[in-house]
């Protein structure tokens, strides 16, 4: 099983004040290694394209991201995908990477979004995806505003469809979590998860292919320690790798 994962890291930049003196100081984060180890273990290919890797290197056709049984896009807004870097300061024509997303779904693959400040509308609706092509191949309805709900108190999803695959062998409480992205039912899926009111997990047909939404985090901050120790962590996610690449 090939899986492709795009996001799932930062840059920081820091200003430490000392008196009259300052210093500037920056560091990269990348948070995905637990996730990816997770997914390696269960046996799967991981190919794990980091925000800035992405920008430049994501596949930009069917056929590229064909390579894959499933492509997740967890914490990484839509204008890393859209606006390449030689488009944007060359004025160079490229194919627009969010159309070959929606294509390779509709022509039998696999796609999974996993929340964060960057996914679905996101901080500020800065990653806003209910305005690109990805949203017609999202088994939710994803708001134009920022949609985050950070939760401190701690919010778990609440299983009200346990009939379906992706939560087989999967026994409730879930964990909990410090926050998650505010979605809506959209007709004709299933929704399988609830938070709060919002619908925290559901999976959609399209073409040939399929897709999962899970509104909230795979890994820190909104997800706590507990979901990483949570024993049905490895599972829930293999249920969801499964489940997308079941032949219909």
């Amino acid at each position: 099983m090939k899986i492709l994962l795009a996001g799932e890291s930062f840059i920081t930049t820091e200003n430490h004040t000392k008196g009259f003196d300052f210093a500037t100081l920056g560091r990269y984060e990348e948070v995905g290694t637990p996730f990816v180890k997770t997914l390696q273990d269960l046996g799967m290919e991981v190919t794990h394209l980091q925000n800035h890797i992405a920008q430049l290197t994501f596949p930009d056709t069917v056929d590229e991201l064909a390579q894959y049984d499933v492509v997740i896009l967890s914490d990484i807004g839509s204008n890393t995908l859209l606006l390449h870097p030689e488009m944007m300061f060359k004025c160079v024509i490229k194919n627009n990477r969010l159309y070959a997303i929606k294509d390779y779904v509709l022509q039998g693959g696999g796609l999974l979004m996993i929340g964060g400040y960057f996914s679905f509308c996101g901080f500020e609706g800065k990653a806003r995806y209910g305005m690109t092509p990805v949203a017609d191949v999202l088994p939710v309805k994803i708001m134009n505003y920022d949609d985050r709900i950070d939760s401190p108190e701690g919010v778990s999803p609440v299983i009200v469809d346990k009939s379906h695959p992706i939560v087989k062998g999967i026994e409730e409480p879930w964990p909990r979590y410090l926050g998650y992205n505010y979605l809506e039912e959209r007709p004709g899926t299933h929704v399988i998860a609830m938070i709060k009111g919002s619908v925290g997990l559901a999976a959609g047909e399209y073409g040939k292919g399929r897709s999962v939404a899970f509104a909230t985090d795979c890994l820190p901050h909104w997800a706590l320690p507990e979901v990483l120790e949570w024993k049905y962590y490895s599972v829930f996610w293999k249920n969801i790798i499964e489940w997308l690449t079941e032949k219909k």
